[in-house]
């Protein structure tokens, strides 16, 4: 028989889930520490327009953040908080400063890309797993970031 834990889950299927969420993690928190510089250097024509989309976008990826972390504590694990580390295990790299509004949604596109893969492995997982919680955290991601992704790609068009 398998062990459960506080939520019900097996333990070993919720040791998998936090160890991929923590990487995950990692990869927004990278990825919102580079849309903050392009917020902050962002020059040329569409400034006022990007300047204002960059901010919407690091608001929201803060609190995806804090949801992921919450995750893994929910899970029965600790989330991952250091730069350090997160640098090792993010696919999603530290951008070097970009003010050219094409050259950094292009690398937002990227971003999206690489966060849309592993959610969508972490969804399978949770699936197996029987874990709504997370899910349904990852569908609506998903779906939200697949729109961005639309959107984005509209504007370099």
């Amino acid at each position: 028989m398998s062990q459960l834990n506080a939520i019900g889950l097996e333990t070993n299927k919720a040791t998998e889930l936090a160890e991929k969420l923590n990487t995950l993690l990692a990869n927004y928190s990278v990825f919102y520490q580079n849309v903050r510089g392009y917020h902050w250097n962002i020059k040329g024509q569409k400034f006022f327009e990007l300047h204002l989309k960059f901010e919407e976008l690091y608001d929201d990826l803060r609190l995806k953040i804090d949801e992921i972390a919450e995750r893994i504590l929910t899970l029965g694990f600790s989330p991952e908080h250091n730069y350090s580390e997160y640098n090792k295990i993010s696919k999603v790299k530290e951008s070097p400063h970009v003010s050219d509004g094409v050259q950094a949604v292009s690398q937002i596109l990227d971003a999206f890309k690489e966060l849309i893969i592993q959610q969508r492995v972490l969804l399978d997982l949770s699936d197996e797993a029987n874990d709504e919680g997370t899910n349904a955290l990852m569908s609506d991601y998903i779906r939200e970031q697949e729109k961005l992704v639309w959107m984005y790609s509209a504007f370099l068009k």
